[in-house]
């Protein structure tokens, strides 16, 4: 039985009929195989199967993110996922509207839907967090949602670079760009937002028009520093790009900081870090060995 099979499968136990013709299945993220597939009616589904126990032990926080984050954004016409099944094996919901701008091949090479160079998708991305980020951190913590301070926020990459260096063989160049980085006062924000943590175009979904209508997988998503949703967008776009999605932020309400555009590019910069601390995760060897090869003099 195929990957998609036994998926589709598994969905009927959850009391889901999905029809296997026209059933897709991605294997791009790191934490969840994806399928989609239809009903008999049509309705397009979204069937999301952990990878790994660390997975399914977060589903109760992103549940709670999802129902923080969703009325806000749906004021302004952006869609999040609404789980119907929500169980250790399985998340389904039906699928939100428009199309993802980033989709990966089988051998995970990127196919891009959209120019991620576009000035209109940056204006739109910084409209969409001015959004996010009017969630103020004492909402997100009613909620029952992450929250980390500045200082937390600061000292939680230290401890993470603590770790990999213990773990790995770093670059003597690397190295000393991050001990420069976490000693630069003007890159750290002094107040921090509720933040997706990878939003960048593989996770948000487009009209015909460009307008942003949904944002997936929330699985990051937390209280942190708001130069971690530009991240992505420098590295696809560079700083042109960044700064227009700044330009916007900031007229649509968003506090930008001046450091903010240097933080983006040394998270950024700092995605070795977060890589090593999945191979550290999963302890396989491939994973292991990519994360070495990443962080080698």
């Amino acid at each position: 039985m195929s990957i998609t099979d036994t998926v589709l499968t598994l969905a009927a136990t959850h009391g889901l009929e999905l029809q296997a013709e026209g059933a897709t299945l991605s294997e791009a993220g790191l934490d969840y195989r994806v399928v989609m597939a239809q009903t008999p009616t049509g309705e397009r589904w979204v069937l999301r199967v952990p990878r790994r126990t660390d997975v399914s032990e977060g589903m109760a926080a992103e549940s709670r993110i999802l129902g923080l984050v969703g009325p806000v954004l749906a004021a302004h016409q952006v869609a999040v996922p609404d789980w119907r099944v929500c169980a250790a094996d399985l998340i389904a919901y039906p699928a939100l509207p428009g199309t993802p701008g980033l989709t990966l091949t089988p051998d995970k090479q990127p196919v891009w839907h959209m120019d991620p160079a576009d000035r209109g998708y940056a204006e739109h991305l910084g409209r969409l967090l001015a959004r996010l980020h009017s969630i103020t951190a004492e909402q997100a913590a009613s909620a029952g949602v992450e929250v980390r301070t500045p200082t937390q926020v600061r000292d939680s990459w230290a401890a993470d670079i603590g770790r990999v260096r213990e773990e790995f063989t770093v670059a003597p160049s690397l190295s000393d760009t991050w001990d420069a980085w976490l000693d630069d006062d003007s890159c750290w924000p002094e107040r921090t937002v509720m933040t997706h943590g990878e939003i960048y175009p593989a996770h948000v979904l487009l009209d015909d028009h460009g307008t942003i209508t949904g944002v997936l997988d929330w699985t990051t998503a937390r209280v942190d520093d708001p130069a971690r949703d530009l991240a992505a967008q420098y590295g696809a776009a560079g700083e042109e790009m960044v700064q227009a999605s700044i330009a916007a932020y900031a007229q649509a309400g968003g506090q930008a900081y001046p450091g903010m555009v240097a933080q983006a590019r040394h998270l950024w910069d700092a995605s070795p870090i977060g890589y090593a601390l999945y191979a550290l995760t999963t302890r396989a060897e491939p994973d292991l060995a990519g994360a070495a090869a990443r962080l080698k003099p």
